[in-house]
């Protein structure tokens, strides 16, 4: 893998400053009363250049949650190929979730900020659904491959993956509600080993 550029490391310096700025902010005076205009401020760039990195300022506080679906994708795809599809997507949720929470190297205080963001806001729950939906097809794909079936004409491809990516994070937030000091690995976990009694697809590849 080649080294990123000078301009391209700019680049990343400059995300990764308006993350940290956005985040300060957030701790300090809440994220409704937040703005865009205030982050970028923090960082010394204009508005304009805050939105060549995030489109808003729900797109910035959810994008360690856009790394965490980026990861989800790469760790389903390489599950070995005769895991049911709920299992395999238990595994990799699991996986990536508990390497937050855990490795200092992929920000866990960073992702235990996100958590509480998304619970006390009514606007991020939404846009994290909303992205968890934008992936879906996406995932779906990767589980059609799984199967062994084609997802333009079998249904249960884009079932399992909307169930994966928008409705057990729903139902983590409610068990959250009355088990707030569990890791959210655990709460998933639980999550998916109650669909998969219903939804474990075999894949095709059998073991």
């Amino acid at each position: 893998m080649s080294t990123p550029g000078l301009r391209e490391r700019k680049k990343l310096r400059t995300r990764q400053s308006l993350v940290d700025a956005a985040y300060a902010l957030f701790a300090r005076q809440g994220f409704a009363a937040t703005t865009v205009d205030q982050i970028a401020d923090a960082v010394e760039v204009s508005a304009r250049t805050f939105h060549r990195y995030f489109a808003s300022k729900e797109d910035v506080a959810l994008s360690v949650l856009t790394e965490q679906h980026d990861a989800l994708v790469e760790a389903l795809r390489t599950r070995p190929p005769e895991e049911p599809v709920m299992t395999a997507i238990h595994n990799a949720a699991v996986g990536v979730l508990r390497t937050y929470e855990a490795d200092e190297d992929c920000d866990a205080f960073r992702f235990h900020q996100m958590q509480t963001l998304i619970a006390g806001s009514p606007a991020l729950r939404a846009a994290a659904a909303e992205q968890g939906t934008a992936r879906t097809t996406e995932v779906a794909e990767l589980i059609a491959e799984r199967m062994g079936v084609d997802p333009a004409a079998d249904p249960r491809p884009g079932l399992v993956a909307a169930v994966a990516l928008c409705a057990a994070p729903a139902a983590v937030d409610a068990r959250r509600a009355h088990e707030p000091s569990r890791a959210a690995s655990e709460l998933y976990g639980q999550v998916f080993d109650l669909l998969g009694a219903g939804m474990d697809y075999p894949a095709a590849v059998r073991g």
